[in-house]
């Protein structure tokens, strides 16, 4: 078909009728075959044919190891993932992301704008028609030569057309922008599901980490009530002449230090509680969330395998779709080195006197089509082309990229909750082994087999060890809803809107 039409490149052709002249059978009749085999070319686009590059898979999960899945496979509920960890109040907190998030709300924005853009580009497959209506009065020079009216005549033209032009879709380019406006919206209707996923995986992360906090607090209030025994302990024994001022004093400094440190705790979680209150959509000083320390643990995660990866992730999606839409626009650069072909036709009532102006015999119309072909615009199209190959090019390598980097993050934080999940039951015996060390360091310097530095020491490291242990467990909740967010939170490619869905908007 490209080499058919190649003599087009090389010369502008126009066939028209003339306006307001009444066409004989002969020229109507060519018009209308003109608009025939124009309408039998319609079906042909140039440019490629979108074929999706492949992306390499593993056949599993390097890290999985002993991972121990849900049962059954598919429990990760779709879209309410944050069920999977059975907590009613972040249950609660991720429904209101929907409702009122800015940002998720700015991604539907431009979800529907994208959505217009595609009626934007549909509107090419149609004339455009236009009305008006006009009245003039003139004065005809003196100085004119012959003219249908008397020289120096004062003249009046009432005027009221109908107008259309049609330019046809021959070499498919607006098929092509058709095709690329449906693949940016499917583009854009996953970038919205990834903003709304990366929003809810943040309000998780906060959650727990909040809650984690609250278990520091409580953690340290227990220990500074210890801490408190412990000083009075020493004030009796300072009192009685058993122990030294120095055991007071490393006593209180040990009392006032993590009294200090369970006050620091509430820097942070106000932080972590008017960062939610912004995910939310909510002003911070009206947000508040209750005390309540972290007490879950990670669940079981469906996993799968790798290659359900690449239609469970909305971000691969939608470096997927922006991939065909840049191949569409491939073939919209390559409609360019093609002539354009028109119709064109005007109707209506023209007269100088009023009173006939909408009468029969004042009607006027005219039909023509028209073929043109730019000879020369100094490497324009070659360039257009080069340009849309390239765009192409670097959405290929974007999407295969961005499948690299879904597979490292699944991996990442499928080896993050193996090893922590180890490290945790380690570190358990730790804080069993410091608290029995502290038990047998206050009952030695009660007996004076010990000073009360010793006490100090032991009572420090038993602390760490509490605090190091909550850590972990918080790592371990920000790793489950980290692996959840890399496999997409529940969310699927089929749910993406149709080709047939977008026909409508």
């Amino acid at each position: 078909m490209v080499h058919r039409y190649k003599m087009f490149s090389e010369h502008s052709l126009q066939l028209f009728l003339p306006h307001r002249v009444r066409p004989g059978r002969r020229a109507l009749a060519a018009v209308l075959i003109a608009a025939g085999i124009i309408s039998l070319l319609t079906a042909c686009a140039v440019g490629p044919d979108y074929v999706r590059p492949t992306a390499e898979a593993p056949a599993t999960y390097k890290e999985i190891g002993s991972w121990k899945e849900a049962e059954p496979k598919d429990h990760l509920t779709r879209g309410a993932w944050w069920e999977i960890f059975n907590n009613p109040e972040l249950n609660a907190l991720e429904e209101q992301v929907n409702i009122s998030n800015q940002n998720v709300a700015a991604a539907e924005a431009q979800f529907r704008q994208a959505l217009a853009l595609v009626q934007v580009a549909r509107a090419g497959y149609f004339p455009t028609l236009t009305a008006g209506a006009s009245a003039s009065r003139a004065l005809r020079s003196g100085d004119v030569g012959q003219s249908t009216f008397a020289s120096g005549a004062t003249v009046n033209d009432y005027l009221a057309p109908l107008t259309a032009s049609w330019a046809i879709d021959v070499w498919g380019r607006v098929r092509r922008l058709v095709e690329a406006g449906k693949a940016s919206a499917q583009a854009s209707a996953a970038l919205l599901e990834s903003v709304r996923l990366l929003t809810q995986a943040q309000v998780a992360q906060n959650y727990f980490q909040l809650r984690t906090l609250d278990a520091q607090k409580k953690l340290l209030d227990d220990t500074t009530i210890a801490y408190q025994m412990s000083l009075k302990l020493t004030q009796n024994r300072y009192a009685s002449g058993i122990a030294s001022r120095a055991d007071v004093l490393q006593a209180e400094t040990l009392l006032k230090s993590t009294q200090a440190q369970a006050i620091d705790v509430g820097v942070q979680r106000a932080q972590l509680e008017h960062a939610i209150a912004m995910l939310l959509g909510k002003p911070a000083s009206v947000f508040f969330i209750p005390v309540a320390p972290l007490s879950v643990v990670p669940p079981a995660i469906p996993v799968g395998v790798p290659s359900e990866l690449l239609e469970r992730r909305p971000d691969i999606a939608a470096a997927e779709r922006n991939m065909a839409a840049a191949n569409a626009q491939i073939g919209v650069a390559k409609a360019a080195f093609y002539p354009t072909v028109t119709l064109n036709g005007s109707a209506g009532y023209e007269s100088s006197d009023l009173s006939n102006w909408l009468t029969w015999p004042s009607r006027f119309w005219s039909l023509g089509t028209g073929i043109s072909e730019a000879v020369f615009e100094g490497g324009l199209r070659w360039a257009q082309m080069a340009a849309a190959r390239a765009a192409y090019d670097a959405t290929v390598a974007s999407y295969r990229q961005t499948v690299l980097t879904g597979f490292q993050q699944v991996e990442d934080n499928l080896a993050a909750l193996r090893i922590l999940e180890e490290e945790a039951q380690v570190q358990q015996g730790a804080v069993q082994a410091a608290r029995q060390s502290v038990t047998v360091a206050l009952n030695q310097y009660k007996a004076g087999t010990v000073n009360y530095l010793t006490v100090v020491v032991v009572q420090a490291a038993a602390l760490n060890n509490e605090i190091t242990a909550v850590n972990i467990q918080n790592r371990r909740m920000t790793a489950a809803v980290n692996l959840i967010q890399a496999l997409g939170g529940g969310w699927s490619a089929s749910e993406l809107p149709t080709s047939d869905d977008l026909r409508w908007w």
